[in-house]
C-alpha cells in the first residue's frame, strides 16, 4: 500500500514539474515568445514616440485628414518567427484576473525605411473621425503561472512587424507606451 501510494505522490510531482517547462517572465510588462522548440526568447521592447500628422491634401486645401500614430525606431524587430511557426507569447502582469483580450494589444505595423508606424485614430476636416485604426491581430489567453498569460497567435500570421502593448489596469497615470515587438519571416 505504501508503495502504491509513493507510486502516486511521484508521478504526481512528475506531471506538476512538466506542466510548466518555462518561467514566467521576471518582470510585469515583460513578455517571452515560446518558439517551436519550447525555448524562451525575449521579445524587443521599446519606448514609443506619438506623433501626430496633417495630410498633404489638408495642407493645402483644407480637405483631408490627421493621423495621430504611434513609431518606432527601426524598420525590423531582433526577435524573428516564422510564417508557418505556432506563435505563443507568455506576458507578465500585476496579476491575472483580468481577461487578457482587454488590456493586451497585438497588431501590425507599417514598415518604413528607418521605423516601424501603427495609427492609432484619424480625424478628417468635415469632423468624422476613427479611432481604434490598428490592425489588431487575434489571440486566444489563458492564465499562466501566478500572474502572467499564455497568448496563442491566430496562424498564419503574414510576414511583415508586430508589436504589443500592455495597458495596466490598476496604474493610474501611465505616460510612457512601451511596446515589444517581433517580426514574422
Amino acid at each position: 500500500m505504501k508503495k502504491l501510494l509513493l507510486s502516486f505522490l511521484f508521478l504526481g510531482l512528475m506531471g506538476i514539474s512538466n506542466a510548466q517547462d518555462v518561467a514566467e517572465p521576471e518582470f510585469i510588462g515583460e513578455c517571452l515568445l515560446i518558439k517551436n522548440d519550447q525555448a524562451a526568447v525575449p521579445l524587443e521592447k521599446q519606448l514609443a514616440q506619438n506623433r501626430t500628422v496633417a495630410s498633404t491634401g489638408l495642407i493645402l486645401s483644407g480637405i483631408g485628414k490627421v493621423r495621430s500614430q504611434l513609431q518606432i525606431d527601426g524598420f525590423t524587430s531582433s526577435t524573428k518567427v516564422g510564417a508557418a511557426d505556432d506563435v505563443k507569447i507568455i506576458i507578465r502582469n500585476i496579476d491575472n484576473m483580468t481577461d487578457p483580450m482587454s488590456i493586451i494589444k497585438i497588431f501590425k505595423f507599417e514598415v518604413k525605411k528607418k521605423y516601424r508606424r501603427a495609427e492609432l485614430a484619424s480625424i478628417s476636416s468635415f469632423g468624422s473621425g476613427k479611432s481604434n485604426n490598428l490592425d489588431y491581430i487575434l489571440f486566444s489567453g489563458k492564465k499562466f503561472g501566478t500572474s502572467s498569460y499564455i497568448l496563442k497567435l491566430s496562424n498564419p500570421l503574414s510576414p511583415g512587424e508586430y508589436g504589443i502593448t500592455i495597458s495596466n489596469p490598476n496604474a493610474l497615470d501611465e505616460k510612457q507606451t512601451v511596446v515589444s515587438s517581433f517580426s514574422v519571416e
